[in-house]
């Protein structure tokens, strides 16, 4: 078994009679996330497989989760990896979800090694032939079909929800699901793109024969309503939640104090996947460095990811950065530090319906965002949105925020209150249900 045996060992512990001691189970969903395995998801975190069975929440999905178990609705992670040779199960401490690991083929391991890197460029020689359509038709073999449909039987679940419709693994979802009788389900989480070119035949088909799908963003349900023509009741607008017990306002003096931050200062914060670009966080440090220095002010930095070195060597050079590299577990030191600022910025150029804002408007911050999708789907009227990659009005919204203590009251308690209102787990699971589960239940 070699490096399989210690997942196996790691995540099997007490899962068994976990199980058994919960009687009848209730309704089911099994929910598949991205990528082609999920190694490929941890690893740019730098996420182990214990760290996840234990502690790690910065994801939809757990959301997702606490949100259906508030409906009374069973949820189960059923992640395809190469790291395990036989399926394995373990319980997410934080949410209850139970966490499913299935492995994958050794025909996609081969075509996964085989992918070209980059383009072909004119080349047509056998092996370069060869390993673009290994590029293509990888990603569709590295959810196990078999596997699933056993798990899916075994476990009686009563809707498969894949996340991101514009994913192979949503086409070989929909294949299962009709194999097995389950409804079949995509969300919206920020790929509008596709990486095969088999998709481009297939997914129309893949959307008519799936139950419906989830999307968050006004933008994104408008273009995939018109770009495959999907009637009305297959679509459901319903956002990410955020658990707002959890996520609300508390006195971030400590926070301040532990981060070398005086009580005068103003903070804006930012937290989530180090991801430079994609993030807009090189736009947020331009701003920022144009922002004037007649008031203390302070940048809190949270996360990390593939582009952690690069965003420690910019805060270095840069006035009053703080980086706290690494992801916050600890949900309850994560809130002291929003409720430690004044802002929250968000400066990222792609998204789905983004979960972090949602966590600092909901520990009562404004939100200077930049119109990435999904991005004014959450922030509403409890902040601005500029244009992305805009650094002078990003910069000016930062300067006019900061500098007017009376509108960040007024935006943060309407940023609390919308948080209460539309994105609470109740109300999300509760209309996660209806669509995925009311019209099959008896």
């Amino acid at each position: 078994m070699g490096r399989h045996a210690v997942y196996i060992v790691a995540l099997g512990r007490d899962v068994a009679s976990d199980i058994a001691h919960r009687g009848a189970r209730p309704p089911t969903v099994a929910l598949l996330p991205w990528g082609d395995v999920f190694v490929d998801f941890l690893d740019r975190l730098g996420v182990s497989f214990d760290e996840l069975r234990e502690e790690f929440v910065g994801s939809w999905m757990f959301g997702y989760a606490a949100a259906l178990a508030t409906a009374g609705v069973r949820t189960l992670i059923v992640c395809p990896t190469s790291r395990v040779d036989e399926r394995v199960q373990a319980i997410h401490a934080p949410t209850g979800a139970e966490l499913h690991l299935l492995p994958t083929s050794r025909a996609y391991a081969a075509l996964r090694a085989r992918r070209l890197d980059g383009r072909l460029d004119g080349r047509r020689n056998p092996r370069a032939v060869g390993r673009a359509l290994a590029t293509h038709v990888a990603p569709y073999l590295g959810t196990p079909p078999r596997a699933l449909l056993r798990l899916l039987r075994a476990e009686g679940c009563g809707a498969l929800l894949s996340q991101e419709y514009e994913d192979p693994r949503f086409d070989v979802c929909v294949a299962v699901g009709r194999r097995a009788g389950v409804p079949v389900f995509g969300t919206f989480q920020g790929a509008d793109y596709q990486v095969s070119r088999l998709e481009r035949p297939v997914r129309p088909r893949s959307i008519r024969a799936s139950a419906g799908l989830i999307v968050g963003a006004r933008r994104e349900l408008e273009r995939v309503r018109d770009a495959y023509d999907v009637p009305a009741r297959k679509l459901a607008h319903i956002p990410n939640p955020v658990d707002t017990e959890l996520w609300r306002p508390v006195d971030g003096a400590a926070a301040r104090v532990q981060l070398g931050i005086p009580d005068s200062a103003l903070v804006v914060a930012w937290h989530g996947q180090v991801q430079l670009e994609r993030k807009g966080l090189d736009v947020l440090f331009d701003a920022w460095a144009r922002l004037d220095d007649e008031d203390e002010r302070h940048l809190v930095l949270v996360g990390s990811g593939e582009d952690s070195d690069e965003v420690a060597r910019r805060a270095s050079a840069a006035r009053d950065v703080h980086v706290l590299d690494g992801w916050v577990q600890d949900r309850l030191r994560m809130r002291a530090i929003l409720s430690a600022a004044d802002v929250y910025a968000f400066p990222s150029r792609h998204e789905g319906l983004p979960v972090a804002p949602l966590e600092a408007m909901a520990c009562g911050l404004p939100v200077v965002g930049a119109d990435a999708n999904g991005v004014e789907d959450v922030v509403g009227d409890a902040g601005t949105v500029v244009p992305r990659g805009d650094v002078d009005a990003l910069a000016l919204a930062l300067r006019d925020l900061l500098a007017d203590g009376e509108r960040r009251a007024e935006l943060g308690q309407r940023a609390r209150r919308r948080a209460e209102e539309h994105f609470a787990l109740e109300p999300v699971g509760a209309a996660l249900r209806s669509f995925l589960l009311s019209r099959h239940e008896p």
